[in-house]
């Protein structure tokens, strides 16, 4: 039994480290380690955020945490899953075969984009709140590596008059404190005036500093407990 399982496993280990396969491999490698990330990226934050946020039992948190969890791990490996494949079939298949395109990560990614995070519940119709969560992560990224991109000083990708070396260097200086102050006003403004807009987890944040804050009935509840 022993020698069977080295035997099958030398035989699959030839399989994973044969260049002719590396690529075909890779599509679901990605697809593992969205998964993993996913597991681990989202099984803390949502234990802490249910346990210390959500009413319920004890079991319903649980369900609540793994609900998620699953959510997050399943679309991550989806998504990484349906990107790798696009990017092998645009690469091996596309205009120039064996060569990578300028433009086919963009392709794989709006796939990926469309047919994991852009979709809605069947059963409730709504969006999902972790898809939203990892979406909102995204797009805050992509528009501050544009905004770099944009004052960037090499010729390449910088926007004329605000990419020249100075103004680069003042508008790198000073941007920063422009968007988070802009960011905060912004925000507490709509939480003041439009707060069902809010995704709901930043609103149940915000609720539970800025509004519940003004109410108390006693020392225990003023310092101890919030309620």
């Amino acid at each position: 039994m022993a020698a069977t399982i080295a035997t099958a496993k030398a035989a699959l280990e030839r399989v994973v480290l044969d260049p002719a396969y590396h690529d075909l491999l890779a599509v679901a490698k990605g697809a593992r380690n969205g998964a993993v990330y996913g597991a681990k990226v989202r099984f803390p934050h949502a234990l802490v955020m249910v346990f210390l946020f959500r009413p319920g039992t004890i079991r319903q948190k649980l369900s609540l945490v793994l609900r998620a969890t699953r959510t997050h791990a399943r679309n991550l490996a989806r998504f990484a899953f349906i990107y790798k494949l696009a990017c092998y079939v645009l690469k091996h298949y596309g205009a120039t075969p064996g060569k990578e395109g300028r433009y086919d990560s963009f392709v794989a990614g709006l796939l990926g984009g469309y047919a994991v995070f852009g979709g809605r519940s069947r059963k409730s119709g709504k969006i999902s709140s972790v898809n939203q969560q990892i979406v909102v992560y995204v797009f805050a990224r992509v528009v501050l590596a544009l905004a770099r991109l944009a004052v960037k000083p090499d010729g390449r990708t910088g926007l004329p008059l605000v990419s020249r070396e100075r103004v680069s260097a003042r508008i790198s200086y000073y941007a920063w404190p422009v968007f988070a102050a802009t960011s905060w006003a912004a925000v507490m403004h709509l939480f003041r005036y439009h707060p069902d807009d809010l995704q709901p987890s930043l609103r149940s944040s915000m609720t539970y500093i800025y509004q519940q804050s003004d109410h108390w009935d006693s020392l225990r509840n003023f310092i101890w407990h919030n309620k």
